[in-house]
């Protein structure tokens, strides 16, 4: 399996588990303003979180997750779950500098302001966590298991 597969496979288990996370803060609260709102917002269609939910799982899966694969080995930490982690927080930066050069960074005034930011920080580490280790669990599987491609000829 490539880098890439094994990243994507992790990105969409550790966007699963943000969701979680996320769907908490919807159904109890919102305590802060949901990520996906924010992307559905970013995209164009501001409170559609249909398409938030999509793009979340999208971009957590395929893009994010694409890439720790190809990142992964070339990050500077020891551990699985702090690469995960300074990854993660490196996608979160960009996000902040997203919203501020693209975005309208008053959306998050009000009752979206520094709790939401500290919210998408934090589920960015909780994201990396689980990236990084999930990850690191199929690359050791590979090595404890390679598959055998094909027949020995005699």
């Amino acid at each position: 399996m490539s880098r890439v597969k094994k990243g994507m496979i992790a990105g969409f288990a550790a966007t699963v588990v943000v969701s979680v996370l996320e769907a908490v803060n919807v159904m109890f609260g919102p305590w802060v303003d949901p990520f996906p709102n924010l992307v559905a917002y970013m995209i164009g269609m501001p409170g559609n979180l249909t398409v938030g939910w999509i793009a979340h799982f999208v971009i957590g899966t395929v893009v994010l997750g694409g890439l720790f694969g190809i990142l992964c080995p070339r990050l500077p930490t020891d551990t699985p779950e702090t690469k995960g982690i300074l990854f993660a927080v490196g996608a979160w930066v960009l996000l902040m500098l997203a919203v501020v050069m693209f975005g309208n960074p008053r959306m998050f005034s009000g009752q979206a302001g520094f709790a939401s930011i500290a919210w998408m920080l934090a589920t960015h580490a909780v994201f990396g966590i689980v990236l990084g280790n999930v990850y690191a669990r199929l690359v050791r599987r590979e090595k404890l298991h390679p598959h055998i491609v094909g027949a020995p000829a005699h």
